[in-house]
């Protein structure tokens, strides 16, 4: 039977993708855990032949440990869980030889569906994001409202709690913003997101009306 590990922060989706796993008859869930940290210690005793990763965790960069786990278990197939569908979030992941991608609002049969695509080799992309692949990479990275904000103020050097006081926010509200915002443009540091929002014209100007 397919042994898989599942890793995310909510504990409810790990429950629900728990019980469709379970329930399918031809695979077994053989650990969860919901830190990258504690993800990385059971990885090295369990040995699954999948993992659900979500690449938007709170204690790390998800593509960065995608790509680590890559490296240390190259026949273990991995497949991003996540909430966003980014054209160079999902173009990069296919790029690195990810698994599989899909969304959390997947239906309970497109995660068996992986799960078994995987298992044959297959690259699996759920439905809902499939479309993304086949779009222009001039399309720019769609970003709220709070987030073009909060980019205006970082571009022009203020800190995350001079951002957070500026829009009435917390600085942990602020972190999170700032976490989805580098994950969107797949981006490590400050200066990495005021290039992409250099070439993608539109946040930059955007982000600069607002500041």
């Amino acid at each position: 039977m397919i042994k898989v590990h599942i890793t995310d922060d909510h504990r409810m989706v790990v429950e629900g993708f728990n019980d469709v796993i379970t329930k399918s008859g031809i695979a077994t869930v053989c650990g969860v855990s919901y830190r990258l940290s504690d993800c990385r210690k059971q990885l090295a005793v369990e040995r699954p032949d999948i993992l659900l990763l979500d690449i938007e965790m709170p204690d790390g960069n998800g593509v960065e440990f995608f790509i680590e786990m890559k490296d240390k278990y190259p026949d273990m197939k991995i497949i991003a869980l996540t909430t966003h569908d980014e054209y160079s979030v999902v173009k990069y992941l296919i790029d690195s030889g990810i698994s599989g991608y899909i969304l959390k609002s997947a239906y309970s049969e497109e995660i068996i569906e992986a799960i078994e695509a995987v298992m044959n080799g297959e690259t699996f992309i759920c439905d809902d994001t499939s479309s993304i692949l086949n779009t222009k990479s001039e399309i720019p990275i769609r970003l709220t409202k709070r987030e073009l904000e909060l980019l205006g103020f970082l571009l022009n050097g203020l800190t995350n709690e001079e951002a957070a006081e500026r829009m009435n926010l917390t600085p942990e509200t602020v972190k999170s913003y700032r976490r989805n915002i580098k994950f969107k443009m797949n981006a490590q540091s400050a200066m990495q997101m005021g290039k992409i929002a250099y070439e993608q014209w539109k946040f930059f100007f955007d982000a600069e009306k607002m500041s």
